[in-house]
C-alpha cells in the first residue's frame, strides 16, 4: 500500500467506533474494511444488500474521471467488481490495499475531507 499512513490518519479522524462516517473518506475506508473482513474473515457467509451497497458507494464515488484516468478507472471497476463477486470471496489483501490507495488519491485530489450525508438505507 503507498500510503498507508494516510489511510490510518484518516481511519483514526474520521472512522467512527459504530455507525456511518460524516466524510467521504471515512465512509469508503470504512466500507472497504468492513467488505474485507467480511471476505477474509467470513467468506461472505453474511452478505446482504449492505455489503452491495458499500461496492456501489465505492464504485459512484471512485468513478471520478477528473481524478483518474480512464485506465485507472477501468482498473478501479475491475477490483471493485471482484469484490462484488460475493460467491467467490477475495481473501488477498492486494485488491483492498489498492482500492484504499485510490480513496487517498481521491482525497488528497479534493484537499479532503469530504462532507458527506449519511445513508439512511445503510445499517452495516
Amino acid at each position: 500500500m503507498k500510503y498507508f499512513e494516510e489511510a490510518k490518519t484518516i481511519w483514526k479522524k474520521y472512522v467512527p467506533k459504530s455507525g456511518q462516517a460524516d466524510t467521504v473518506e471515512g465512509e469508503l475506508l470504512r466500507a472497504l474494511e468492513k467488505l474485507r473482513y467480511e471476505a477474509q474473515n467470513n467468506g461472505n457467509g453474511n452478505w446482504d444488500e449492505g455489503f452491495e451497497r458499500f461496492c456501489t458507494y465505492l464504485w459512484e464515488t471512485l468513478n471520478d474521471n477528473s481524478t483518474f484516468n480512464k485506465a485507472v478507472i477501468q482498473d478501479i471497476k475491475a477490483d471493485i467488481d471482484r469484490v462484488y463477486n460475493y460467491q467467490e470471496p477475495y481473501l488477498e489483501d492486494d485488491l483492498y490495499d489498492r482500492i484504499t490507495d485510490r480513496v487517498i488519491e481521491l482525497s488528497l485530489s479534493q484537499n479532503g475531507p469530504i462532507v458527506r450525508e449519511k445513508d439512511p438505507s445503510q445499517f452495516r
